[in-house]
């Protein structure tokens, strides 16, 4: 797609059907980028994340002293700094991305010098009191702007400590871990609904111990990380839009190769079978302890059912929440969304973007300050919609404009290029009209 471009018309579709795959996870590659670019030696990664924020991610470790080497659109060379980061006498610009600036603060805390992290003017709204926290409870001397991005890390010796999170938040979690990989003693993070463990697993593949149950993972500081090479599974996240595209219209068949299935992620396909699509994983490997697969879906012949997600179910689902919202109105007993406040401070309030969008198409919602009540057995027509400049919001609506009356026109629609700049093409190969 081309980035310049603000607008796109979708088309209704007929059906789904095809084979794709999909570019890199954007969570691993986050994490693999920065435990590359903190390890010792040249680590090589194909199928990297093709998109804006984990460019962001390599840029800053690039400029913290770290070798980066493209070797074609999604395979990436790093070399590392062997623990010790270069301060850049430059600010180090995240992007759009929550993840490099939450995560990397916890890498550079225990670092000598003082690093300032800023973001784009979505970023700089997004809260970061949460990393705060835990790290100055380590002794870290970390300085926000009214809870938010200018950050600033004055980097010292820190001090373990046993630290549970208050808010479900992977990200959290692996900025801790990052500061305890550094600091003598074991650092332990508890929380009460287990997130996505791809910080855990990255961390054993670069050669870390680690101890976990099912409700906490501590890690011992003054471990050496050391090069690896590396496929990045493909993004459960992106493929969320084409499984709940193929789910919507009966006759759909669609195959996903090389998709990234950690349990910890895979909660929507549980969804998606509870709703009554057929699944079924053609193949199934372990790689890094990832697992990794080749998933099928097809819809059922008499359309979806109803289905209500709330509670650590809501926690798992909170990337894939907005698509499965906008998908709602075609089930016939309607989707209904609970415990999901964090969807009102990701890249936009996603709550209210999708109650907006889904009434400019016609449909009945009702929003709540957690969620949202999508009623089902409802038609949609075409309509322009206000993606806020959020990726998964451009995408969440491009999906639901295929089984609508009429066009439709993503406004923003640039933004997917934030997490998944081959979308629209994918999602047009798929498509038969």
């Amino acid at each position: 797609m081309d980035t310049t471009t603000q607008e796109r018309v979708i088309r209704p579709a007929r059906n789904i059907m095809g084979s794709l795959r999909l570019p890199g996870d954007k969570s691993i590659s986050h994490r693999y980028a920065m435990l590359g670019a903190f390890a010792e030696g040249t680590s090589r990664f194909t199928n990297f994340s093709t998109g804006a924020d984990c460019a962001s991610t390599l840029g800053c470790m690039q400029a913290l002293g770290a070798k980066v080497k493209r070797i074609d659109c999604d395979a990436v060379e790093i070399t590392g700094v062997d623990g010790r980061v270069t301060p850049s006498a430059e600010a180090l610009d995240c992007g759009n991305s929550g993840s490099t600036m939450r995560m990397m603060s916890g890498l550079l805390a225990p670092q000598e010098g003082c690093f300032t992290l800023i973001g784009d003017a979505s970023l700089s709204k997004r809260p970061m009191e949460r990393i705060r926290k835990p790290l100055e409870a380590m002794g870290a001397s970390i300085s926000l702007t009214d809870g938010h991005a200018p950050l600033t890390v004055d980097g010292r010796s820190l001090k373990p400590i046993d630290f549970t999170t208050p808010v479900p938040s992977a990200q959290v979690k692996t900025c801790v871990l990052l500061a305890g990989l550094q600091t003598e003693g074991t650092t332990t993070v508890r929380e009460a609904v287990r997130t996505r463990d791809h910080s855990e697993l990255a961390l054993r593949a670069f050669g870390a111990t680690l101890n976990r149950d099912a409700h906490s993972v501590a890690i011992t500081g003054r471990q050496s990380l050391h090069a690896i090479e590396a496929t990045v599974p493909g993004d459960l996240s992106s493929a969320a839009f084409f499984l709940c595209a193929a789910s919507l219209f009966p006759g759909s068949s669609l195959v996903l190769e090389g998709l990234g299935l950690n349990p910890t992620r895979a909660a929507l396909l549980d969804v998606l079978a509870a709703l009554g699509a057929k699944i079924t994983v053609l193949h199934l490997e372990e790689k890094h302890a990832e697992l990794v697969g080749t998933v099928q879906i097809s819809a059922p012949a008499e359309g979806l059912g109803s289905t209500e997600i709330r509670g650590e179910l809501a926690a798992q689902l909170i990337d894939e929440l907005p698509v499965l919202a906008a998908i709602g109105p075609y089930t016939s007993g309607g989707i209904r969304i609970r415990d999901a406040k964090e969807l009102r401070v990701k890249e936009s309030d996603r709550i209210a973007l999708v109650a907006k969008n889904l009434r400019a198409m016609g449909a009945e919602v009702e929003e709540f300050e957690d969620g949202l009540d999508v009623p089902g057995g409802q038609s949609l027509h075409g309509a322009t919609i206000d993606s806020g400049t959020d990726h998964r919001i451009a995408m969440a609506f491009s999906v639901a404009a295929l089984r609508a009356t009429g066009d439709t026109l993503i406004q923003g629609a640039e933004s997917a290029a934030i997490s998944f700049p081959e979308f629209f093409d994918l999602l047009d190969a798929a498509a038969e009209r």
